[in-house]
Protein backbone atom coordinates (compact mmCIF):
# COMPACT_ATOMS: atom_id res chain seq x y z
CA UNK A 1 0.00 0.00 0.00
CA UNK A 2 2.80 2.46 0.44
CA UNK A 3 3.63 1.70 -3.28
CA UNK A 4 -0.22 2.28 -4.34
CA UNK A 5 -0.76 5.46 -2.10
CA UNK A 6 2.35 7.34 -3.29
CA UNK A 7 2.33 7.59 -6.86
CA UNK A 8 4.00 10.90 -8.83
CA UNK A 9 0.58 11.49 -9.82
CA UNK A 10 -2.69 10.14 -9.12
CA UNK A 11 -3.80 10.55 -12.58
CA UNK A 12 -1.62 8.58 -14.11
CA UNK A 13 -1.38 5.40 -12.40
CA UNK A 14 -1.30 1.71 -13.85
CA UNK A 15 -4.43 -0.29 -13.77
CA UNK A 16 -2.96 -3.13 -10.85
CA UNK A 17 -1.86 -0.28 -9.03
CA UNK A 18 -5.44 1.25 -8.56
CA UNK A 19 -8.29 -0.34 -6.81
CA UNK A 20 -11.34 -1.27 -8.93
CA UNK A 21 -13.48 1.15 -9.97
CA UNK A 22 -16.71 -0.86 -7.88
CA UNK A 23 -17.11 -4.34 -8.28
CA UNK A 24 -14.27 -6.93 -9.13
CA UNK A 25 -10.78 -6.73 -7.52
CA UNK A 26 -6.84 -5.77 -8.85
CA UNK A 27 -3.74 -6.71 -7.07
CA UNK A 28 -4.33 -3.72 -4.87
CA UNK A 29 -7.54 -4.81 -3.60
CA UNK A 30 -6.06 -7.98 -2.05
CA UNK A 31 -3.63 -5.57 0.17
CA UNK A 32 -6.04 -4.88 2.56
CA UNK A 33 -7.59 -8.12 3.26
CA UNK A 34 -4.36 -9.89 3.36
CA UNK A 35 -3.03 -7.75 6.11
CA UNK A 36 -6.54 -8.12 8.10
CA UNK A 37 -6.21 -12.14 7.66
CA UNK A 38 -2.20 -11.59 8.75
CA UNK A 39 -4.06 -10.13 11.85
CA UNK A 40 -5.79 -13.27 12.44
CA UNK A 41 -3.15 -15.22 11.66
CA UNK A 42 -0.92 -13.61 14.34
CA UNK A 43 -3.64 -13.40 16.76
CA UNK A 44 -3.80 -17.43 16.77
CA UNK A 45 0.18 -17.43 18.38
CA UNK A 46 -0.96 -14.94 20.90
CA UNK A 47 -4.64 -16.37 22.15
CA UNK A 48 -3.47 -19.61 24.42
CA UNK A 49 -1.39 -16.59 26.42
CA UNK A 50 -4.61 -14.22 27.05
CA UNK A 51 -6.79 -17.31 27.51
CA UNK A 52 -4.16 -18.72 30.13
CA UNK A 53 -4.60 -14.97 31.75
CA UNK A 54 -8.28 -15.04 32.03
CA UNK A 55 -10.36 -12.78 31.43
CA UNK A 56 -8.84 -9.05 33.35
CA UNK A 57 -5.34 -9.74 31.08
CA UNK A 58 -7.60 -10.92 27.84
CA UNK A 59 -9.93 -7.04 27.97
CA UNK A 60 -6.96 -4.81 29.28
CA UNK A 61 -4.69 -6.37 25.82
CA UNK A 62 -7.64 -6.04 23.51
CA UNK A 63 -8.80 -2.45 24.56
CA UNK A 64 -5.33 -1.01 24.37
CA UNK A 65 -3.83 -2.20 21.81
CA UNK A 66 -7.77 -1.52 19.68
CA UNK A 67 -7.97 2.04 20.91
CA UNK A 68 -4.15 2.72 20.18
CA UNK A 69 -4.27 1.70 16.88
CA UNK A 70 -8.19 3.35 15.94
CA UNK A 71 -6.38 6.27 17.94
CA UNK A 72 -3.22 6.55 15.26
CA UNK A 73 -5.56 6.08 12.28
CA UNK A 74 -7.41 9.25 14.00
CA UNK A 75 -4.32 10.90 14.32
CA UNK A 76 -3.20 10.28 10.92
CA UNK A 77 -6.80 11.40 9.28
CA UNK A 78 -6.56 14.61 11.02
CA UNK A 79 -2.59 15.54 10.76
CA UNK A 80 -1.23 18.44 9.74
CA UNK A 81 -3.73 19.74 11.93
CA UNK A 82 -3.22 22.76 9.22
CA UNK A 83 -3.75 23.50 5.58
CA UNK A 84 -3.27 26.01 3.41
CA UNK A 85 -6.05 28.70 2.41
CA UNK A 86 -5.58 31.88 0.53
CA UNK A 87 -2.08 31.39 1.20
CA UNK A 88 -2.45 31.34 5.09
CA UNK A 89 -2.26 28.06 7.23
CA UNK A 90 -5.42 27.64 9.09
CA UNK A 91 -6.54 25.39 11.66
CA UNK A 92 -8.12 22.08 10.50
CA UNK A 93 -11.35 21.94 12.66
CA UNK A 94 -13.42 18.80 13.69
CA UNK A 95 -15.88 20.25 11.76
CA UNK A 96 -15.08 23.43 8.78
CA UNK A 97 -16.70 26.62 10.33
CA UNK A 98 -16.57 27.82 6.53
CA UNK A 99 -18.39 24.46 4.88
CA UNK A 100 -20.16 22.23 7.49
CA UNK A 101 -20.30 19.28 4.70
CA UNK A 102 -16.49 19.12 5.90
CA UNK A 103 -14.46 18.11 8.68
CA UNK A 104 -12.20 14.83 9.77
CA UNK A 105 -12.43 11.79 8.77
CA UNK A 106 -13.66 9.25 11.59
CA UNK A 107 -12.78 6.03 10.13
CA UNK A 108 -10.11 4.71 8.11
CA UNK A 109 -7.62 1.72 7.25
CA UNK A 110 -6.28 1.31 10.78
CA UNK A 111 -9.30 2.38 12.36
CA UNK A 112 -10.95 -1.04 10.39
CA UNK A 113 -7.96 -2.74 11.55
CA UNK A 114 -8.99 -1.98 15.31
CA UNK A 115 -12.36 -2.71 15.06
CA UNK A 116 -12.17 -6.04 13.24
CA UNK A 117 -8.93 -7.09 15.48
CA UNK A 118 -11.55 -6.24 18.64
CA UNK A 119 -14.68 -8.07 17.60
CA UNK A 120 -12.88 -10.57 16.31
CA UNK A 121 -10.81 -11.19 19.00
CA UNK A 122 -13.88 -11.16 21.29
CA UNK A 123 -15.82 -13.74 19.32
CA UNK A 124 -12.61 -16.35 19.47
CA UNK A 125 -11.64 -15.77 22.78
CA UNK A 126 -15.74 -16.62 24.36
CA UNK A 127 -16.58 -18.57 21.26
CA UNK A 128 -13.48 -21.05 20.99
CA UNK A 129 -12.58 -22.28 17.24
CA UNK A 130 -15.44 -24.26 15.73
CA UNK A 131 -18.35 -22.02 17.29
CA UNK A 132 -16.07 -18.93 15.93
CA UNK A 133 -16.38 -19.96 12.57
CA UNK A 134 -19.97 -20.49 12.59
CA UNK A 135 -20.41 -17.04 13.95
CA UNK A 136 -18.14 -16.03 10.82
CA UNK A 137 -19.91 -17.49 8.84
CA UNK A 138 -23.62 -16.17 10.60
CA UNK A 139 -22.03 -12.38 9.97
CA UNK A 140 -21.54 -13.49 6.33
CA UNK A 141 -24.77 -14.21 6.10
CA UNK A 142 -26.61 -11.00 7.66
CA UNK A 143 -24.70 -8.77 5.99
CA UNK A 144 -25.78 -10.07 2.55
CA UNK A 145 -29.18 -10.48 4.17
CA UNK A 146 -28.93 -7.00 5.19
CA UNK A 147 -27.98 -5.35 2.10
CA UNK A 148 -30.88 -7.23 -0.20
CA UNK A 149 -33.11 -6.22 2.06
CA UNK A 150 -31.57 -2.78 2.63
CA UNK A 151 -32.06 -2.17 -0.86
CA UNK A 152 -33.88 -4.59 -2.70
CA UNK A 153 -34.06 -2.49 -6.07
CA UNK A 154 -30.29 -1.33 -6.22
CA UNK A 155 -28.63 -3.09 -3.28
CA UNK A 156 -25.04 -3.43 -4.64
CA UNK A 157 -24.06 -0.26 -6.26
CA UNK A 158 -22.56 3.40 -4.97
CA UNK A 159 -25.79 5.09 -4.54
CA UNK A 160 -28.35 2.36 -3.20
CA UNK A 161 -26.05 0.54 -0.84
CA UNK A 162 -27.49 0.52 2.41
CA UNK A 163 -24.64 1.04 4.84
CA UNK A 164 -24.21 4.63 3.21
CA UNK A 165 -27.44 5.89 5.05
CA UNK A 166 -26.39 4.40 8.55
CA UNK A 167 -22.57 5.74 8.57
CA UNK A 168 -24.81 9.85 7.79
CA UNK A 169 -27.17 8.76 10.86
CA UNK A 170 -23.87 7.58 13.08
CA UNK A 171 -20.83 9.32 11.81
CA UNK A 172 -22.33 12.16 9.93
CA UNK A 173 -21.46 14.05 6.65
CA UNK A 174 -18.75 15.83 7.62
CA UNK A 175 -16.66 12.80 9.25
CA UNK A 176 -17.08 10.29 6.19
CA UNK A 177 -14.76 9.93 3.21
CA UNK A 178 -15.73 11.90 0.10
CA UNK A 179 -13.32 10.55 -2.69
CA UNK A 180 -15.82 8.85 -4.63
CA UNK A 181 -17.57 12.48 -5.10
CA UNK A 182 -19.98 11.87 -2.88
CA UNK A 183 -20.28 11.00 0.86
CA UNK A 184 -19.88 7.13 0.96
CA UNK A 185 -16.90 5.54 3.24
CA UNK A 186 -15.21 2.74 2.44
CA UNK A 187 -14.15 1.58 5.39
CA UNK A 188 -17.49 2.39 7.32
CA UNK A 189 -19.36 0.73 9.96
CA UNK A 190 -21.73 -2.12 8.43
CA UNK A 191 -19.25 -3.24 5.68
CA UNK A 192 -17.14 -3.91 9.21
CA UNK A 193 -19.40 -7.15 9.33
CA UNK A 194 -17.92 -8.74 6.95
CA UNK A 195 -14.17 -7.68 7.49
CA UNK A 196 -14.51 -9.06 11.12
CA UNK A 197 -14.65 -12.60 9.23
CA UNK A 198 -11.57 -11.94 7.32
CA UNK A 199 -9.66 -11.97 11.15
CA UNK A 200 -11.27 -15.20 11.94
CA UNK A 201 -10.45 -17.03 8.98
CA UNK A 202 -6.90 -15.69 9.47
CA UNK A 203 -6.98 -16.79 12.81
CA UNK A 204 -8.10 -20.44 12.00
CA UNK A 205 -5.45 -21.19 9.00
CA UNK A 206 -2.70 -20.34 12.35
CA UNK A 207 -4.64 -22.21 14.59
CA UNK A 208 -4.47 -25.13 11.94
CA UNK A 209 -0.97 -24.53 10.97
CA UNK A 210 0.25 -24.96 14.70
CA UNK A 211 -1.85 -27.82 15.41
CA UNK A 212 -0.34 -29.73 12.14
CA UNK A 213 3.15 -28.59 11.86
CA UNK A 214 5.45 -28.16 9.18
CA UNK A 215 4.20 -31.39 6.81
CA UNK A 216 2.74 -31.61 3.43
CA UNK A 217 -0.33 -32.73 5.09
CA UNK A 218 -1.06 -29.17 6.72
CA UNK A 219 0.50 -27.89 3.09
CA UNK A 220 -2.17 -29.90 1.37
CA UNK A 221 -5.29 -29.27 3.94
CA UNK A 222 -4.11 -25.41 3.26
CA UNK A 223 -4.49 -25.56 -0.38
CA UNK A 224 -7.42 -27.56 -0.67
CA UNK A 225 -9.06 -24.95 1.95
CA UNK A 226 -7.72 -22.41 -0.20
CA UNK A 227 -9.24 -23.41 -3.42
CA UNK A 228 -12.21 -24.44 -1.97
CA UNK A 229 -13.25 -20.55 -0.55
CA UNK A 230 -11.90 -19.31 -4.01
CA UNK A 231 -14.96 -21.48 -5.98
CA UNK A 232 -17.21 -20.43 -3.35
CA UNK A 233 -16.48 -16.66 -3.06
CA UNK A 234 -16.83 -16.58 -7.14
CA UNK A 235 -19.63 -18.50 -7.33
CA UNK A 236 -21.23 -16.10 -4.38
CA UNK A 237 -20.22 -13.18 -6.36
CA UNK A 238 -23.22 -13.93 -9.45
CA UNK A 239 -25.47 -13.08 -6.40
CA UNK A 240 -23.11 -10.94 -4.19
CA UNK A 241 -20.87 -9.36 -6.60
CA UNK A 242 -16.82 -9.04 -5.11
CA UNK A 243 -16.49 -5.32 -3.94
CA UNK A 244 -13.73 -4.22 -1.83
CA UNK A 245 -15.33 -0.50 -1.35
CA UNK A 246 -18.44 -2.13 0.74
CA UNK A 247 -16.73 -5.41 1.54
CA UNK A 248 -18.96 -7.72 0.43
CA UNK A 249 -19.49 -11.15 1.58
CA UNK A 250 -18.11 -13.13 -1.56
CA UNK A 251 -14.91 -10.35 -1.30
CA UNK A 252 -14.11 -11.66 2.41
CA UNK A 253 -14.34 -15.67 1.23
CA UNK A 254 -12.58 -14.87 -2.03
CA UNK A 255 -9.48 -13.18 -0.63
CA UNK A 256 -8.97 -15.38 2.38
CA UNK A 257 -9.16 -18.01 -0.12
CA UNK A 258 -6.21 -16.62 -2.05
CA UNK A 259 -4.21 -15.55 1.43
CA UNK A 260 -4.50 -19.11 2.41
CA UNK A 261 -3.01 -20.46 -0.42
CA UNK A 262 -0.59 -17.51 -0.83
CA UNK A 263 0.57 -18.17 2.88
CA UNK A 264 0.82 -22.09 2.49
CA UNK A 265 3.01 -21.34 -0.88
CA UNK A 266 5.19 -19.21 1.73
CA UNK A 267 5.16 -21.93 3.97
CA UNK A 268 6.72 -24.64 1.89
CA UNK A 269 8.99 -22.74 -0.22
CA UNK A 270 10.50 -20.82 2.39
CA UNK A 271 10.29 -23.51 5.67
CA UNK A 272 10.39 -26.66 4.13
CA UNK A 273 12.72 -26.06 0.92
CA UNK A 274 14.29 -23.00 2.66
CA UNK A 275 13.85 -20.82 -0.73
CA UNK A 276 15.76 -17.91 0.80
CA UNK A 277 16.99 -14.83 -0.47
CA UNK A 278 16.89 -11.15 -1.17
CA UNK A 279 13.31 -11.06 -1.72
CA UNK A 280 12.36 -12.79 1.05
CA UNK A 281 14.76 -10.04 3.28
CA UNK A 282 13.21 -7.32 1.41
CA UNK A 283 10.02 -8.02 3.01
CA UNK A 284 10.86 -9.40 6.26
CA UNK A 285 12.36 -5.90 6.97
CA UNK A 286 9.00 -4.01 6.47
CA UNK A 287 6.95 -6.83 8.34
CA UNK A 288 9.15 -6.00 11.54
CA UNK A 289 7.41 -2.74 11.99
CA UNK A 290 4.51 -2.97 9.52
CA UNK A 291 1.94 -0.51 11.16
CA UNK A 292 4.95 1.84 11.95
CA UNK A 293 6.33 1.87 8.22
CA UNK A 294 2.35 2.36 7.12
CA UNK A 295 1.91 5.07 9.37
CA UNK A 296 5.04 6.84 8.71
CA UNK A 297 3.64 6.50 4.84
CA UNK A 298 1.19 8.98 5.71
CA UNK A 299 2.98 11.04 8.11
CA UNK A 300 5.67 12.77 5.90
CA UNK A 301 3.96 13.20 2.44
CA UNK A 302 1.11 14.89 4.35
CA UNK A 303 3.73 17.29 6.58
CA UNK A 304 5.86 18.05 4.07
CA UNK A 305 3.01 19.15 2.06
CA UNK A 306 2.99 22.36 4.19
CA UNK A 307 6.19 23.43 2.59
CA UNK A 308 5.98 25.21 -0.26
CA UNK A 309 8.86 25.85 -2.86
CA UNK A 310 7.06 27.27 -5.42
CA UNK A 311 5.29 26.56 -8.44
CA UNK A 312 3.29 23.91 -6.92
CA UNK A 313 6.30 22.13 -5.35
CA UNK A 314 7.03 20.49 -1.83
CA UNK A 315 9.85 18.89 -0.67
CA UNK A 316 8.26 15.55 -0.67
CA UNK A 317 6.96 15.92 -4.44
CA UNK A 318 9.88 17.92 -6.12
CA UNK A 319 11.56 14.43 -7.02
CA UNK A 320 8.33 13.34 -8.95
CA UNK A 321 7.45 17.04 -10.54
CA UNK A 322 11.57 17.92 -11.34
CA UNK A 323 13.31 15.07 -12.22
CA UNK A 324 10.91 11.93 -12.51
CA UNK A 325 8.01 13.39 -14.59
CA UNK A 326 10.98 13.96 -17.91
CA UNK A 327 10.95 9.77 -17.83
CA UNK A 328 10.64 8.86 -21.38
CA UNK A 329 7.46 7.12 -22.24
CA UNK A 330 3.97 6.98 -21.04
CA UNK A 331 3.48 9.31 -17.68
CA UNK A 332 2.75 6.07 -15.75
CA UNK A 333 6.38 5.79 -16.06
CA UNK A 334 7.20 8.43 -14.12
CA UNK A 335 4.66 8.39 -11.50
CA UNK A 336 5.38 4.45 -10.89
CA UNK A 337 9.67 5.09 -10.76
CA UNK A 338 8.48 7.78 -8.32
CA UNK A 339 6.38 5.43 -5.64
CA UNK A 340 9.13 2.73 -6.18
CA UNK A 341 11.90 5.29 -4.71
CA UNK A 342 9.32 5.87 -2.15
CA UNK A 343 9.19 2.85 -0.96
CA UNK A 344 13.17 2.09 -1.11
CA UNK A 345 12.84 5.34 0.83
CA UNK A 346 10.92 3.76 3.59
CA UNK A 347 12.43 0.15 3.45
CA UNK A 348 15.64 2.00 4.41
CA UNK A 349 14.15 3.24 7.01
CA UNK A 350 12.84 0.03 8.30
CA UNK A 351 16.24 -1.70 7.28
CA UNK A 352 17.97 0.43 9.91
CA UNK A 353 15.71 0.27 12.30
CA UNK A 354 15.95 -3.25 12.24
CA UNK A 355 19.59 -3.07 12.47
CA UNK A 356 19.35 -1.23 15.11
CA UNK A 357 16.91 -3.54 16.27
CA UNK A 358 14.37 -0.84 17.02
CA UNK A 359 10.86 -2.52 16.88
CA UNK A 360 7.51 -0.09 17.48
CA UNK A 361 4.64 -2.30 18.45
CA UNK A 362 0.97 -1.60 19.32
Amino acid sequence: MILVNNPGSWGHIYPPLDHAVWHGLTPTDLVFPFFLFAVGNALSFVMPRLQDGGDAVFWKKVIKRSLLIFLIGLFLQWWPFVRWSNNHLVFRYWVDPNNPENGIRILGVLQRIALCYFFASIIIYYLKLRKALYAGLILLLIYWLLCVTGNPSDPFSLAGWFGTDIDKQILHVPHMYKGEGVAFDPEGIMSTLSAIVEVIFGFMVGDYIQKKGRNFEMISGLFVAGVAMIIIGFCWDAVFPINKKIWTSSYTVYTSGLATITIAGMIYLMEMRNVKGWLSRFFDVFGKNALFVFALSAFLPKGFALIKLGDGVNPWSWLYKKVLIHIPGAPENGSLAYAICVITFMWFICWWMDKKKIYVKV
